[in-house]
């Protein structure tokens, strides 16, 4: 038999891979908690259990820094990936190298499971799988993600600092697929899309996740003498916002939000003159 390509024979050889190794998407349990769980080996929290376990389609996480959250997106990602044939999974970052770190995780579950199903495709930054799959990465511009369309599940990493317009950019790219969108960040000052959508957004099922909710050996040596340390060394406002889940104020701001509040009103007579 003759190929066309050194890919085209390479397809085939994954072909009969396959069917030598026994590789069978079957072996993937439906539920994403089970596959962190039985398949991943991961020892899940309450709020992952609970992440994972959920359907909802739009999903805000504000979560404390190394919580786990790019962990359980990346989860999520790879089972919606191998479970559900065609699906495109983007994941979009404010960044090059953020959207390469979070699909860094993809990449090693996906290397953790024996590569259970095989790759047509295998890249720094995207894998499509022989099911017809994909997961892509893309950097937080308007202009470089408009070309993504009917996607199954969208991954906004550090939401908290993308711009606005790249968040109407890709609201329309679930219009079709009925797609999931997934924000998650650590706050960012209080202004943006992910601040407005926290705080006053309708039809979000949302996930907090401060220092306080993680176990007491999260950090080495222990969370304790973690902070202890961070306290010594960081401002307490940094404190706040990357442990505590705090929207405070940027360092551009002059006058902070409470002081604007208490000297504000909306109760008052137009003037007409």
């Amino acid at each position: 038999m003759q190929y066309a390509s050194k890919e085209s024979l390479y397809k085939d050889a994954r072909r009969v891979l396959q069917v030598v190794r026994g590789w069978n998407t079957q072996q993937v349990p439906k539920k994403a908690v089970d596959f962190a769980e039985k398949t991943l080996g991961l020892t899940l929290t309450d709020w992952q259990r609970d992440f994972l376990a959920s359907d909802h389609p739009r999903r805000l996480l504000l979560c404390c820094r190394q919580s786990g959250k790019s962990t359980m997106a990346a989860v999520e990602a790879l089972h919606v990936a191998l479970t559900e044939p065609n699906s495109l999974v983007v994941i979009l970052a404010p960044s090059e190298k953020q959207a390469k770190e979070t699909f860094g995780k993809v990449a090693a579950f996906y290397r953790r499971v024996g590569e259970i199903l095989p790759a047509e495709s295998y890249r720094k930054t995207g894998l499509q799988l022989s099911n017809g799959s994909r997961i892509e990465t893309s950097a937080g511009t308007e202009k470089t993600t408009r070309g993504f369309s009917s996607v199954r599940l969208l991954i906004v990493d550090e939401a908290s600092r993308i711009d606005d317009d790249l968040y109407f950019a890709i609201r329309p790219m679930l219009a079709v697929s009925g797609g999931t969108l997934v924000m998650l960040s650590t706050p960012f000052g209080r202004r943006g899309v992910f601040y407005e959508e926290w705080t006053e957004g309708k039809g979000w099922q949302k996930f907090k996740v401060t220092v306080d909710d993680l176990p007491d050996d999260w950090y080495l040596p222990s969370k304790a003498e973690y902070l202890a340390e961070e306290r010594e060394t960081l401002p307490n406002r940094i404190i706040r916002q990357e442990y505590y889940c705090y929207f405070v104020e940027t360092d551009e701001q002059v006058f902070s939000e409470e002081l604007i509040a208490s000297i504000t009103s909306d109760d008052y007579e137009p003037w007409n003159y």
